[in-house]
């Protein structure tokens, strides 16, 4: 049975409820009509279902290593100066999550979130390389040790709403839920410089599986 997200509750129950309506609407309509407008309409509703779904997935901790904080496809991967938290050169991941991924957003290790704040903005396209300063996003950082890792949820043109469950001082576990953003956008994960990355841009990435990076000791 499918699980769907609480973020996704209202939502599936509003579409359910239009679903049902023009299926029964549709029995009083002749059969080519009614397979003309119920076709397309049943296509999105299975696409929100499913962009609403939680996924069957055993999520394991792996202590020194990232993973992946959402469903994706690699998009970025380069060295960039990073100027709200560290204000030094990181080496930064970006994952691009289309309208037809999962879009829970996991934490990519576990520690204590010593930063988290939210920032209005833009909603330019997730590709856009200006998005990550001035579209809506939320920065979170999570300390491990010695390393400090800085998630940013960053909106699109498409999602218009970004859900960040982090509260600064809180302990996290690698695996557990950071947020939800509605309806596709990108996740930018800061890393040390000394980190070895283990994608490539292209790769899809599966979201609290998937290994990113092995941090530096």
């Amino acid at each position: 049975m499918i699980r769907i997200h609480r973020e996704g509750y209202r939502i599936v129950l509003i579409a359910s409820i239009i679903l049902l309506l023009l299926i029964s609407g549709g029995f009083l309509l002749p059969g080519w009509y009614s397979k003309i407008v119920l076709i397309p309409v049943i296509a999105v509703y299975i696409l929100i279902v499913r962009f609403f779904r939680i996924p069957k997935r055993k999520i394991e901790q792996e202590n020194g290593y990232v993973i992946a904080p959402a469903d994706g496809k690699v998009v970025a991967i380069e060295e960039v100066f990073e100027d709200e938290y560290f204000h030094d050169k990181r080496k930064v991941i970006s994952i691009f999550m289309s309208i037809y991924n999962v879009h829970i957003n996991w934490f990519p290790v576990q520690g204590e979130l010593s930063y988290y704040k939210y920032h209005p903005g833009k909603y330019l396209v997730a590709r856009h390389p200006k998005s990550s300063v001035l579209n809506e996003r939320t920065t979170v950082v999570i300390r491990q040790d010695k390393n400090e890792i800085l998630t940013r949820q960053i909106a699109g043109y498409v999602a218009r709403r970004i859900i960040c469950y982090a509260k600064e001082g809180a302990r996290v576990h690698q695996g557990s839920e950071l947020g939800f953003i509605r309806f596709g956008s990108r996740l930018d994960l800061y890393l040390p410089l000394s980190s070895e990355i283990l994608v490539k841009i292209g790769d899809k990435t599966t979201g609290g599986v998937s290994l990113i990076s092995k941090l530096p000791e």
